[in-house]
């Protein structure tokens, strides 16, 4: 979007303003950054409780046809045509040089009988992925982007106990998969999923019904509205990606520590190997025959000076070997930590590297992800 282009505004914008948010531009949209009790109560009440987040500013989309998940599959290193109905998978857009075009969340309702492939993308970059989805595979199945629908986040321990008064069954969900609901003559779609490492859940449905339902949310004692910054702080805990940030058109899954994501029958020997953009590239980092020269890691800062984006990581020599893409002092456990990436030789966990804060020398530890240990529910 263009600089002078009027900021767009969520189905819940006008609730936003009742509940006194903060609100801030964010991936073209007006968007709450924080309530009035703040970024760090925010955080643990999500941690302790249950936060409601507003994410309607993500792209979601439907593929359909007979086609639609083999099509789906060539553009990403990822298994599409095993994954059972109601299952949900994470995926990564590649472009022809193994680069990261987007990640995103991916459900299969049924694409083999007539249902689709439900796509959640993220909201800066929704328009060019449908226009690249568009290009490289609109000839082979039905592509349609459903903008306008609203998205919910109901994430923390709590989640369960406060959503399931409201949608009775949805605590029958396990991280991953997705069930269809109807609540108050609304259809809703809902994903056992999130963005912040707690248990939770993701609501998909119309704009004209999201606000009563988030009010109804918001009436349970368990929930509290959260804002862009707790989200933030929360994901980072997580030790989980943010598009931009963290991963972007330059970096490669492997690099970005996301080899997690590429499942067996998609890598060298699979079933299934190859056949998506940057394939040589990505699977030869992935198989060691030529690895990658710098890679992802965590840092947990040693001393209490929050390290942000764009600091450089320099060894006991004084070289540059790294840059930091995200970083705060987590909430949680009350410590500078981040997120960067560094020369491969220098990511195993406990090396030590100097952040570089305003000429001063501050040290950092890699540490294994995550910094706060998910709580997923598996079942």
């Amino acid at each position: 979007m263009s600089a002078s282009a009027p900021l767009l505004t969520t189905p819940l914008n006008a609730l936003h303003v009742d509940l006194g948010a903060r609100m801030v531009p964010f991936a073209g949209y007006s968007m709450p950054v924080q309530y009035p009790a703040g970024l760090v109560a925010e955080h643990h009440h999500t941690r302790n409780a249950a936060g409601l987040f507003d994410v309607s500013h993500m792209g979601q989309l439907c593929l359909s046809g007979p086609d639609a998940a083999a099509a789906f599959e060539s553009l990403m290193p990822v298994d599409v045509m095993s994954l059972g109905v109601n299952k949900q998978r994470y995926g990564l857009l590649l472009n022809d040089e193994g680069g990261i075009i987007d990640d995103l969340m991916f459900v299969n309702r049924d694409v083999a009988n007539g249902g689709d492939i439900f796509v959640i993308v993220n909201g800066a970059c929704k328009h060019a992925d449908l226009a690249h989805i568009q290009q490289r595979i609109g000839s082979r199945c039905t592509i349609e982007p459903q903008f306008d629908l609203a998205l919910l986040a109901l994430q923390g321990p709590q989640a369960v106990t406060a959503l399931q008064r409201l949608l009775p069954g949805v605590e029958k969900l396990v991280f991953m998969t997705g069930a269809a609901f109807e609540v108050d003559g609304a259809d809703l779609y809902v994903t056992r999923s999130g963005y912040t490492g707690e248990d939770g859940f993701e609501i998909s449905l119309s704009a004209q019904a999201a606000e009563a339902f988030a009010r109804r949310l918001l009436a349970q004692p368990e929930v509290k509205p959260i804002g862009l910054g707790a989200r933030n702080s929360l994901r980072l805990e997580a030790g989980l990606c943010l598009y931009g940030n963290d991963i972007d058109t330059t970096t490669t899954p492997v690099e970005a520590g996301l080899n997690w994501a590429i499942q067996k029958v998609r890598r060298t020997g699979g079933a299934r190997a190859g056949g998506f953009p940057g394939a040589d590239k990505v699977l030869a980092q992935l198989d060691g025959t030529a690895p990658a020269q710098r890679l992802r890691v965590g840092l947990i800062g040693l001393e209490r000076v929050p390290v942000r984006e764009h600091v450089e990581l320099h060894n006991d020599a004084g070289q540059k070997v790294g840059e930091v893409t995200s970083g705060l002092l987590t909430p949680t456990a009350d410590q500078p930590v981040a997120l960067a990436y560094v020369q491969a030789e220098y990511a195993p966990a406990g090396t030590r590297l100097n952040a570089m804060v305003r000429g001063k020398a501050v040290p950092m530890q890699i540490s294994a992800l995550p910094f706060v240990p998910n709580r997923y529910f598996r079942g």
